[in-house]
């Protein structure tokens, strides 16, 4: 089917070019099936509102630096790590965010605790959710920045309005009393307002001692962690595994 120059332009101008590149299969499917004229336009607007919501996914994925392969589809949930299935499962109905509670994420490196972070990041923007993923110090690290250009305040807005925010790799070394009380304000506001992930190799025994203020760090776990979810993952890395398998020589 040759699409009239004419019909491009009006699909143009009322922004439907997306419909060009289905329209020619969809009218000789149409024909195939014998379709009314209002079951085709019915099909093929049905196709440009597909294109469409993949579009907003596609670009909400990227607005939230989320990985875009680390999917729920892709996750090994026969890895040959050991954690609680059936309680990560629930997750993915995702009733935490919509009870703003939090999900914590401890385990060694390279047994999943970011993939399953991804992937939790992934549903969360199929349910029509903003995510925003970053890890611990690219956010301590732009609140720092913001407060020497005085953009502080937008910046942490930008951190405190994501009904979802994953905050990858924390506790890889100790907080300044500057990080802890940027940190403690991110998560002050995000307090019963919204739902924060954060994944650690760290076991949570050992966040007290990355603050130098005892108090401050007391006040900011306390509401981290209430009502939170523990997902405590063990094992050894898969990851590092599958390197070793890979470059393993072949036998004769």
């Amino acid at each position: 089917m040759e699409i009239r120059t004419e019909l491009k332009q009006v699909l143009k101008r009322l922004r439907l070019s997306g419909i060009l590149f289905t329209l020619p299969e969809r009218v000789a499917y149409a024909r195939g099936q014998k379709l009314s004229y209002e079951e085709l336009l019915e099909l093929v607007l049905s196709d440009e509102i597909e294109r469409r919501d993949q579009g907003t996914i596609e670009r909400r994925i990227r607005q939230g630096s989320l990985d875009p392969d680390q999917t729920i589809e892709r996750f090994e949930w026969d890895a040959p790590i050991t954690m609680d299935r059936e309680r990560v499962r629930d997750l993915f109905n995702l009733s935490f965010v919509a009870n703003h509670e939090n999900v914590i994420i401890c385990g060694p490196v390279g047994v999943g605790k970011t993939y399953l972070a991804n992937a939790l990041g992934h549903t969360a923007v199929r349910r029509g959710l903003s995510v925003l993923m970053l890890r611990a110090q690219t956010l301590l690290k732009r609140l720092h920045q913001s407060r020497a250009d005085n953009s502080f305040g937008k910046e942490l807005v930008r951190l405190i309005n994501p009904p979802l925010l994953v905050i990858d790799d924390f506790g890889l070394q100790r907080l300044s009393l500057l990080e802890s009380q940027d940190l403690y304000e991110v998560m002050i506001e995000r307090y019963g307002r919204a739902s924060t992930i954060m994944t650690s190799s760290r076991h949570m025994d050992e966040w007290m001692g990355l603050f130098d203020d005892p108090l401050l760090a007391n006040s900011l776990l306390d509401r981290l962690t209430h009502n939170a979810h523990l997902i405590v993952i063990e094992g050894e890395s898969y990851r590092k595994k599958k390197g070793l398998k890979k470059n393993r020589p072949e036998r004769n």
